[in-house]
């Protein structure tokens, strides 16, 4: 068992550096054209140098030492890194600003929905509040009335037993 443990990450080394040999060599024997150069998926072609390099894996981009961005093609030969990743940095700049707008009109829209249909529970809060409220404007009115009564102020002139004087 421990055998196999070393055994292991070993193997997928010597596997690795083989495979990456074998591909320097294809593509330094595909330095013709750049379409030739490309059927290799591991291969970079540079116009500045027209030569075919090992795509660096570890790097994302290719190095500006190994062939500058504008200049470097793969996968196709029209296919221009520099102008890919503008045009990739640009529409992943829209799609995420199209995600922000679509979250903030649903939370408006939720928000919206909310207000505009109250519960029920609420709607049978508000009618008693409004009763106990009315209950309480009648109540005062009948205690104000009978403190005009008991001072002799009418309701249509409160200060016409001041004028008699």
């Amino acid at each position: 068992m421990v055998e196999l443990r070393i055994f292991v990450p070993f193997a997928i080394m010597i596997f690795s550096m083989v495979i990456s040999q074998t591909s320097a060599k294809s593509c330094e024997m595909s330095n013709s054209t750049c379409e030739d150069c490309l059927r290799n998926v591991s291969c970079l072609w540079c116009r500045t140098t027209m030569t075919c390099v090992v795509y660096p894996v570890r790097s994302v981009l290719p190095p500006s030492s190994l062939c500058p961005l504008a200049q470097a093609r793969w996968g196709r030969c029209w296919v221009n890194f520099q102008a890919l990743i503008i045009t990739l940095s640009v529409f992943g700049g829209i799609i995420l600003i199209g995600i922000f707008v679509c979250c903030c009109c649903c939370y408006c829209r939720c928000k919206k929905s909310r207000t505009m249909e109250p519960d029920p529970k609420e709607q049978q809060e508000e009618e008693r509040r409004k009763a106990r409220h009315e209950e309480r404007k009648a109540e005062m009115k009948m205690r104000h009335d009978e403190i005009r009564m008991k001072y002799g102020l009418t309701k249509e002139n409160p200060y016409a037993r001041f004028e008699d004087n």
